[in-house]
């Protein structure tokens, strides 16, 4: 099969197109044949490499995937050779505590593909079958692919973690990057009003038509005096963040007493320094959240069919081109989702 191998941590030049043998599966086990994948900012840290953290190399990148069943293993039963489905990222213990009670992102042994075993940037892709969730013929694959993670975060952080409610205002840092166009649309689906901050006028045009209430270019604005002008000096309900170390105090100090700053990731650093005079004044939270449910993928799902939810898709690019893909996406120059198709 063909597929992306990273042998070594580096640039672009570090992802190599190969062929290889596809995987076996064991009887608990699905063959996917992967139609379309996404690139999400955990490919460029396992390409580039993280201090303290060991990769499998050479590992195969990718944690989105869509695609058809190729082959499934004597023990499933709820799909079939043929259906097309989508893949559940997060792979479990299945039996644990965490895992029983529904709240597998919590399991010790939870791991992500293309983190911590091969991923989806490959013809064929092996997992679980309590991964594969079937997909309807009204979602693309392109669709699904652009989906799972940036919605599935997301809606963990908006609905699970700060629990925003009609009538909040929640300053989205980041929006439009794939995950702050999918905390957007959640945000407003929970009837919050939302303010989000951008790198230029362009991307905070698109940001409007996505549903975004305010926008703010923090490249030529102050974050903090336009979330005070907009908020009569009151502050948000809550940030949603997922950048880090270089908004993380203006973070803390736009939140209005009471308020949460709910957090996902740390593209700019990770080593953020809290004033913690305005964690116990203002009386805030501050929230970690990594992934998500599984069973909540089929909620959102739902929202995908009906239209109430949408990616924002900015290119779509053939496998081959991976390493065009990893440098738009690391640039910045997109607004939502690359994908990659097979």
């Amino acid at each position: 099969m063909k597929c992306v191998r990273i042998h070594r941590h580096g640039g672009l030049e570090s992802l190599l197109l190969e062929e290889i043998d596809p995987p076996r599966i064991a009887p608990d086990e699905v063959l996917i044949n992967v139609k379309a994948t996404s690139i999400n900012h955990l490919d460029l840290w396992v390409r580039q490499g993280i201090p303290g953290v060991k990769f499998p190399l050479p590992i195969i990148p990718g944690v989105d995937a869509a695609g058809v069943v190729a082959e499934k293993g004597e023990a499933v039963r709820h799909v079939a050779v043929g259906d097309r489905i989508v893949v559940a990222q997060g792979i479990s213990c299945g039996h644990c505590r965490h895992c029983l009670n529904g709240n597998d992102n919590l399991c010790r042994e939870y791991k992500l593909i293309g983190e911590h075993c091969d991923g989806a940037d490959a013809e064929y892709l092996a997992v679980p079958s309590r991964n594969v969730i079937r997909l309807s013929e009204k979602i693309s694959f392109e669709t699904a692919a652009a989906s799972t993670l940036v919605f599935l975060t997301a809606w963990q952080m908006i609905v699970e973690k700060a629990v925003v409610k009609p009538g909040d205002d929640v300053l989205v840092v980041g929006g439009s990057s794939g995950v702050g166009t999918a905390g957007i649309q959640i945000a407003k689906l929970f009837g919050a009003r939302v303010i989000a901050t951008t790198s230029t006028d362009q991307k905070a045009a698109r940001l409007k038509e996505l549903g975004a209430d305010e926008t703010i270019n923090y490249r030529r604005q102050s974050v903090l005096e336009e979330v005070r002008r907009l908020t009569a000096k009151r502050g948000v309900d809550v940030v949603f963040d997922h950048v880090g170390k270089a908004v993380w105090d203006e973070n803390i100090r736009s939140l209005a007493k009471g308020g949460a700053l709910v957090t996902c990731g740390a593209t700019s650093g990770y080593q953020a320094v809290t004033d913690l005079r305005y964690v116990f004044y203002k009386q805030i939270r501050i929230l970690g959240s990594t992934m998500g449910r599984k069973g909540d993928l089929l909620t959102i799902l739902d929202c995908l069919e009906r239209g109430t939810l949408k990616p924002v898709i900015d290119h779509v690019l053939p496998l081959s081109d991976v390493r065009e893909a990893h440098r738009i996406v690391e640039a910045g120059e997109h607004v939502g989702k690359v994908v990659l198709i097979l």
